[in-house]
């Protein structure tokens, strides 16, 4: 297992360690329910510093990356970032990521932990276009500083107004006297902040002046349970759950991010899925009853017959109440549906409903 640069201090501070993608990773530090509330009510911070970024420099990176992935990044200007996806030959999903407009000619592509190899290894098969490519993974960290408190907790930090980064917008600037700091609005919780992208050897001072200026704002550290259940009440797709190398992007609910202005992987294939339809579609459920879904149980009919399976679940700490994700017959996916979750031979009921589950 691998750790990020940080674990000795999550260690100090008696988060519970576990293993995640690879990593030696904070999962909890006080409880998942503290923790979410803090960031949905103040600012707290993650260490994702295992997720991946590959740097693509060249004349053709933005035609490599046109090709690999299923938006349209031709749209990019600098400072801007997008939600995209990297289709495989087979109407699946290699991973989903972020890509960032960094220079002319040169992009920052934010991977999945799990599929740091994976993706590397699938973009460079498709790179006969002689584009530069650095795997940055291993010497970059990052910070997820989440809630509606984190740029004004802050501010002092920066030169930078915080404020006037908008949703998929970034700007590289000083942050906690560290310059050419990447500081990004790409948040996964829904409540507002930042991500700090800087070098390994740098995160540590970053970490500390961010829990220094936040101090009377009550900042906390948050494990990557917490992170769960916020992404979850927000309806974000989670890779390896609600996503994966079976699963279309139009089955997922991500045809916002599947552009046929443009050739790309199998987008001839998944253009015919578009014009026949798809047969099957991820939908978000509330429990009815006190409940709590899991991943892969199963979604019933009225008359118990299999209609679905149940992606992602949990029990919603803003809503103190069963919620979850999960893919069904087309049929049974309009919202307001009635739908049950198998949980242990009993059926409880659920309905189907729109996303986000948590609204301000």
């Amino acid at each position: 297992m691998k750790n990020t640069a940080l674990t000795h201090i999550h260690e100090g501070l008696g988060a519970k360690i576990l293993p995640f993608a690879g990593y030696n990773m904070p999962i909890t530090y006080e409880g998942v329910n503290a923790e979410h509330e803090t960031v949905r009510n103040g600012v707290g911070v993650f260490d994702v510093s295992h997720m991946g970024e590959f740097l693509l420099t060249g004349p053709n990176a933005l035609a490599l990356i046109q090709k690999v992935t299923s938006n349209d990044a031709s749209t990019l200007t600098i400072g801007r970032a997008q939600y995209s996806c990297l289709p495989n030959n087979e109407g699946g999903i290699v991973d989903d990521l972020i890509i960032y407009k960094m220079k002319e000619e040169q992009y920052l592509l934010v991977v999945n932990a799990s599929n740091i190899e994976k993706d590397w290894n699938w973009i460079s098969s498709h790179n006969d276009l002689g584009v530069e490519m650095r795997n940055l993974s291993d010497d970059y960290s990052l910070l997820a500083i989440q809630g509606p408190k984190a740029v004004e907790a802050m501010q002092a930090l920066t030169s930078v107004d915080l404020s006037a980064i908008a949703y998929y917008h970034f700007v590289v600037g000083d942050f906690a006297g560290i310059e050419n700091v990447i500081i990004s609005a790409t948040g996964y919780t829904g409540s507002g902040g930042f991500e700090i992208y800087c070098k390994n050897d740098e995160v540590e001072q970053v970490w500390n002046k961010v829990f220094e200026a936040g101090a009377s704002y009550g900042i906390k550290p948050i494990g990557l349970a917490a992170r769960d259940t916020l992404r979850l009440e927000m309806g974000f797709c989670l890779y390896g759950n609600d996503i994966n190398d079976t699963t279309s992007p139009l089955e997922a609910g991500l045809g916002w991010i599947t552009k046929f202005t443009k050739d790309f992987t199998n987008s001839e294939a998944l253009k015919k899925q578009k014009e026949a339809g798809v047969t099957r579609k991820l939908i978000a459920f509330e429990m009815q009853e006190r409940a709590v879904p899991r991943h892969d149980y199963e979604i019933v009919d009225a008359s118990g017959e299999v209609i679905g399976i149940v992606t992602s679940g949990t029990m919603s700490p803003s809503m103190n109440k069963g919620i979850g994700l999960g893919y069904v017959t087309v049929a049974n996916s309009a919202v307001d549906s009635d739908v049950f979750i198998r949980i242990r031979k009993n059926d409880v009921p659920a309905k189907v409903v729109k996303l986000p589950f948590y609204k301000k």
